[in-house]
């Protein structure tokens, strides 16, 4: 069983020097690893899988192997169209994961440190929750729809009000936000909290106490055996790094040509399997990050 060391919000501030580690209780990671399936378990059964949209998926190719992420814009339009934008770019090519705590996190896309002058693009206002009107977003909850406060949508990790809540505001709408679970993509920033520009980080392990303060926007669906195998830094801030692992490239796949894009799906869990599987999280009261991870399948 592995656990989580204790670690701080603040080590994930871009510009930190020292600070200080304010203690988070650990929590063992219980989530199980979803199982494998190829093009051929897709081809077999494909109402039980989602293809994601290429413009939703961004590559990481790194110094310990490639990593496939899909963006969730519903969750935070903003740092999606940002994120893109500077892989687009080329920026991210040779920046270190020069910030990596073992159990925690590893943070890297900090352009400023490769070329003197950063990203170029201005500061982004946090978008740590986003309103959604619960008809229009419909999770895969953990217990009954209208009181649910935890679920899928997409494959991600969904936090919620309960939807009950939305007949008693304005908007007919509650407040959402991805959890800080395995695999999850976030936003670095300083203690501002609109801060946030260039710098990403990959959780390696779950860390609710940053939910609600960073932004969340994106799920590693292929290579979160390479998130765990980067390397990591000296306790107890993770840096700096001798030899660091880098980012040597970083794309949207949709800005490939056509016919050098990856495919990719995910599983759907709006089926009776997960129906199954999130009623047994239910009667555990399980987090939701200790639902199984939703399976992917990517084709080249």
């Amino acid at each position: 069983m592995k656990f989580r060391n204790l670690v701080a919000s603040t080590l994930l501030i871009s510009g930190l020097a020292g600070a200080a580690a304010c203690a988070q209780e650990s929590k063992a990671d219980v989530s199980p690893e979803p199982p494998e399936f190829a093009v051929a378990d897709v081809e077999a059964n494909p109402d039980s899988w989602r293809e994601v949209e290429p413009e939703n998926l961004l590559v990481f190719e790194t110094t310990k192997g490639r990593i496939v992420i899909e963006m969730l814009p519903v969750a935070a339009p903003n740092h999606v169209k940002q994120f893109s934008a500077i892989a687009k770019s080329g920026l991210y090519a040779g920046t270190p994961f020069h910030r990596v705590i073992d159990d925690f996190m590893d943070q890297g896309g900090d352009i400023r440190m490769v070329n003197g002058v950063g990203s170029g693009l201005p500061d982004l206002k946090g978008e740590f929750t986003f309103r959604v009107q619960p008809g229009e977003m419909e999770i895969n909850p953990v217990g009954p729809m209208d009181t649910a406060t935890r679920g899928l949508y997409k494959g991600f990790p969904i936090a919620t009000q309960a939807a009950f809540l939305s007949e008693m505001t304005g908007d007919a709408s509650v407040d959402r936000w991805i959890p800080h679970c395995p695999g999850i993509v976030s936003t670095a920033r300083t203690d501002d909290p609109n801060s946030a520009n260039s710098q990403f980080f990959l959780m390696r392990y779950q860390a609710d106490h940053l939910d609600k303060q960073y932004t969340a926007w994106g799920r590693v669906i292929d290579g979160f055996d390479v998130v765990r195998a980067i390397k990591k830094g000296p306790p107890p801030n993770g840096s700096p790094i001798a030899q660091p692992d880098i980012l040597q490239k970083a794309y949207v796949v949709s800005d490939l040509p056509a016919d050098e894009q990856m495919t990719a799906w995910v599983q759907r869990t709006d089926t009776p399997e997960w129906t199954e599987r999130l009623a047994a999280a239910d009667q555990a009261d399980a987090d939701i990050c200790d639902v199984m991870r939703v399976p992917a399948v990517i084709a080249e």
